[in-house]
């Protein structure tokens, strides 16, 4: 019998198949590179359309040292702004949300047109040009409704994404949704194990009895393409296509956002993701009924999609500071739908608050055991080969 070779070694030295060293989750140094070679450099889900319906609405998007402020114009247009005053700095927004003709800074009272132009600037010497004082824009797309950010001067492409992702977005009427809730999640743990911990369902057995119920995502690969079958035989009579992408992680494009698409069965009593197995919320889009599946979809690296027939759950994951996180939920359903007649907040938002505080309590133990001196990489199980590509992929970033 042949002897295996040596472990392959990925391009810091350490070993492919083990988590990450401490000094990862630890160090401030590699934090700050986090930041500008990552964080600051990735397209992330800031809200939807529906919350800025009307001429002056706007709402800030936090992520870390960094306020942005995504508004509608008077041209009926969204656009996106850093909160940064162009006279000495000071956040010119405070409140969270809300309706403005213009933005006046707090501090010394410059007013800035929604459209980002300086409008007045008292006591100003001669030769002073307003034009040149424009709040700073941040780079933004919208995607069938949602609206992403990107706070790099350069941000990658999402070309291939949107023509991709265009099918099922369209499929689920992605421009004619509203958020019905949305809820944070502080974690106190370091980004990179909140978000590992959302790359893996190694621990939703034991973790996450709510959502084991109703998910397949738990059993091994062998039985779980036994349990894809009763789903794919009813699709196309539902309405529902069928969509496959990955090129998420490791497998990103050059020059392109990453991204994955792909669909998954729901055990046969649950038709969508609730407590019982009945539908939560009207039917989106065109679909036609119930194939007891939900479609997973990731657009960068911090925001994911569970798509259920009547309902869509987006969860954005991001770093409030060095050794603390956010898990962000939205939850959303069809624009036309009323709160109390066609769903009910309570049922909607059970799965998901129950499993997402479950998660907090185990990140912020895993965060514990890191903190330790005598943490040490582990060997990842084959149900976390996707925190490998992940650990690759990362580490390519940082090394950029």
């Amino acid at each position: 019998m042949e002897k295996p070779g040596p472990p392959k070694k990925r391009t810091d030295g350490s070993i492919s198949g083990w988590s990450l060293a401490r000094n990862f989750y630890k160090d401030p140094e590699i934090f700050e590179k986090e930041k500008e070679k990552i964080i600051f450099d990735n397209w992330i889900f800031a809200g939807h359309v529906s919350q800025i319906q009307n001429s002056g609405d706007y709402f800030l998007f936090n992520l870390l040292e960094e306020s942005i402020i995504i508004v509608r114009g008077n041209d009926m247009e969204i656009r996106s702004f850093f909160n940064v005053c162009r006279h000495r700095g000071s956040h010119i927004c405070l409140e969270k949300s809300g309706n403005s003709k213009r933005f006046l800074c707090p501090y010394h009272a410059w007013t800035y047109n929604i459209d980002g132009s300086l409008f007045a600037a008292r006591g100003m010497p001669d030769g002073f040009d307003k034009s040149n004082h424009s709040l700073h824009p941040c780079a933004m797309d919208i995607i069938e409704g949602m609206v992403f950010i990107n706070l790099g001067d350069n941000p990658v492409s999402l070309e291939n994404l949107k023509r991709d992702l265009a099918g099922p977005l369209k499929m689920y009427d992605f421009n004619n949704l509203k958020v019905a809730a949305h809820k944070r999640y502080p974690i106190d743990g370091n980004w990179k194990i909140t978000l590992e911990n959302y790359q893996e369902c190694y621990h939703c057995a034991p973790s996450h009895p709510e959502y084991s119920l109703s998910h397949t995502f738990k059993v091994e690969d062998d039985k779980f393409e036994e349990l894809q079958k009763p789903m794919l035989s009813r699709m196309k009579a539902m309405g529902v296509e069928t969509y496959e992408y990955d090129y998420q992680f490791d497998k990103q494009q050059e020059g392109q956002e990453n991204y994955a698409c792909s669909r998954y069965a729901l055990f046969e009593k649950y038709k969508t993701g609730s407590q019982d197995g009945n539908p939560l919320a009207p039917l989106l889009g065109n679909l036609l009924g119930y194939d007891h599946g939900a479609l997973d979809i990731n657009i960068g690296s911090f925001t994911y999609y569970l798509c259920y027939n009547d309902h869509i759950i987006v969860y954005v994951f991001t770093p409030t500071e060095h050794e603390k996180s956010a898990c962000d939920i939205y939850w959303l359903v069809r624009a036309d739908a009323e709160e109390g007649k066609d769903y009910d907040l309570d049922r909607l938002t059970w799965l998901w608050n129950a499993t997402t505080l479950a998660d907090e309590r185990i990140i912020v133990d895993n965060q514990k055991g890191v903190n330790s001196k005598k943490y040490q990489s582990g060997p990842l199980a084959i149900k976390e080969k996707l925190i490998e590509r992940y650990i690759t992929w990362y580490l390519g970033q940082l090394a950029k």
